[in-house]
């Protein structure tokens, strides 16, 4: 009898042994899921704060752009100013305020005596000459602002002569 006893205590600690088993490995489970939901989670909230913060750069970038569009016209005032009034005050500030529009990192687009380029320029008028679409003045000059172009400049451009 006391083999009986212990052969049925054996089954039923056996059976509870294999349900602890069941139990530990759905928490396992259940632990692996929560793991990858939060790593999920995290890497999601991480993407977030890179995106707001791109978004962020680019609307200042947007902001600057803009300002600087508006603050361009006075510049090339103060360009044409300087060659009809001989006054070292206006020298003076022009050179500053380009001085101050260099150091946000804008930049004149060098296009003088290069072939033209329809991205950096726009041809306000065609005149003859040896080469072809060379640039051989500028009427209005155009700038860069970290290598993106927020102006296009305007010139002249030069047209072969047909040999007559």
């Amino acid at each position: 009898m006391d083999k009986q006893k212990n052969k049925k205590d054996h089954k039923e600690g056996n059976l509870e042994i294999n349900k602890m088993k069941e139990e530990l490995e759905k928490i396992k489970r259940e632990k692996d899921d929560y793991k990858n939901k939060y790593l999920r989670a995290l890497a999601d909230y991480q993407n977030y704060e890179k995106r707001v913060s791109e978004e962020k750069e680019q609307i200042g970038q947007l902001v600057i752009i803009n300002v600087l569009l508006k603050l361009l016209p006075f510049l090339d005032n103060l360009n044409k100013a300087e060659i009809f009034i001989k006054d070292q005050g206006l020298n003076i500030i022009k050179d500053k305020f380009h001085e101050t529009v260099k150091e946000l990192g804008v930049e004149e687009i060098d296009i003088l005596g290069k072939q033209f380029d329809p991205h950096l320029a726009e041809a306000i008028e065609v005149v003859g000459g040896k080469e072809d679409n060379k640039v051989i003045e500028i009427l209005r000059k155009g700038y860069k602002y970290r290598d993106k172009v927020i102006r296009v400049a305007q010139v002249k451009v030069t047209k072969k002569n047909p040999k007559s």
